[in-house]
């Protein structure tokens, strides 16, 4: 009995264990879910109220124009910029042998007149028309119709006596006669240190095209090479930025230029530039001067002025006429009118690697009775080459 009372109350307690959960799932679920939090709403930026709804200004502190700090205008901020670096002086190229080395830059010449000429002399059988072509050889490269008849006759006389001629022989002999041609015996240095005095004045004249400024920055460069000291003047004040051009050459090598106002009086540079040279003990004055039209006497007149300015300083040691070898005959022209100004003491050649007509070198000293000193083989800095007539002929007919 007692047991039947004890399954009983067991059972109840579990009957409403059941029930109190499911009543309390049902609870759950029925519950409405949570309303959504409110949005923060920023209220939109009130509009400014007029009339009775305007706002009573509020009074905040204010700066009066005294106590403002306002800029200095007086004192203008400046910008340093790092300092430009000097440029560096350059150690020319050695000038001897500097034809040897530049021998390549004679090819077109040493095509049209050397190799020419051997391969005419080289005919079993030379005949008149065989000569009559080493004439016109020779008159094509410039050499000039004197200079090319007396050339023809000494082959002609000296190829009769030899006979046989092997190609080495031939060489030899065409070697010879060119180097008599170009003549060996020609007194071609620069004339830069006169015994009694210093400096040494260099005045460079010609007309403009054929390189004379550049030609005088680049003679300066020789004259460092060999271990002289220059001064340079740039009297060329008719040409726009030749003063420039001329400064920026003698800065490369550490030469001083001196200049005058563009447009100035040309002798009035020279004269200056010489006084500076004697004043500093520099060794050698370059003067370029301005490029003259060989036609206009006037221009002349004014180039024979500053030779006579600058003499009343000292002599002119050498007067160079710069030629473009391109020019041919027309460079000739020029030359005899230049030499009845100033007297004309060297040639200086420009652009000699650019023309077939090598021989324009027996030309002009003939026309003038002057020697070649300096050819230009190049736009290169260190191509202007103290002229030796063995090395120019073994460059024109090659090895």
């Amino acid at each position: 009995m007692d047991i039947v009372i004890l399954a009983v109350v067991i059972a109840v307690v579990v009957l409403g264990a059941l029930g109190g959960l499911i009543v309390g799932s049902r609870r759950k679920k029925q519950l409405p879910p949570p309303p959504p939090a409110a949005p923060d709403i920023t209220a939109p930026p009130a509009e400014p109220h007029v009339g009775d709804e305007a706002e009573t200004p509020r009074e905040e502190p204010r700066r009066t124009i005294e106590e403002v700090d306002l800029p200095d205008g007086s004192a203008p901020v400046v910008v340093e910029e790092p300092p430009a670096e000097a440029p560096g002086i350059e150690i020319p190229e050695p000038t001897a042998g500097r034809l040897v080395r530049l021998r390549t830059r004679l090819s077109r010449s040493q095509n049209a007149l050397g190799k020419g000429l051997l391969t005419l002399l080289s005919r079993e059988h030379l005949d008149e028309d065989t000569w009559e072509e080493i004439e016109d050889t020779l008159l094509t490269a410039d050499v000039g119709v004197q200079p090319t008849q007396e050339l023809v006759e000494r082959l002609r006389e000296r190829v009769k006596v030899l006979g046989t001629r092997t190609p080495e022989e031939l060489r030899t002999l065409l070697r010879e006669e060119l180097i008599t041609l170009v003549g060996r015996d020609m007194d071609r240095a620069v004339k830069t240190e006169p015994e009694d005095r210093k400096p040494g004045i260099v005045m460079v004249v010609g007309v403009n095209g054929t390189g004379k400024t550049t030609t005088t920055g680049k003679l300066a460069r020789v004259l460092v090479a060999d271990g002289q000291s220059v001064v340079l003047g740039a009297a060329d004040t008719f040409r726009a930025a030749a003063a420039d051009q001329l400064q920026t050459w003698g800065e490369r090598v550490g030469a001083h230029t001196v200049r005058g106002p563009e447009a100035g009086d040309p002798a009035s540079v020279a004269f200056d530039a010489v006084k500076e040279g004697k004043e500093t003990g520099a060794n050698v004055v370059l003067i370029d001067t301005a490029g003259r039209l060989h036609t206009k006497t006037g221009l002349m007149d004014e180039l024979g002025k500053v030779k006579r300015v600058v003499e009343k300083q000292a002599p002119v040691d050498e007067v160079l006429l710069v030629l473009d070898a391109t020019t041919g005959q027309n460079g000739l022209v020029q030359a005899r009118v230049f030499s009845e100004v100033v007297d004309i003491t060297g040639i200086v050649l420009t652009k000699l690697d650019g023309t077939a007509k090598g021989g324009i070198v027996v030309a002009v000293q003939r026309e003038l009775g002057v020697p070649v000193k300096l050819i230009g083989l190049g736009e290169g800095a260190d191509d202007l080459a103290p002229f030796e007539p063995e090395a120019f002929v073994d460059a024109l007919i090659g090895e």
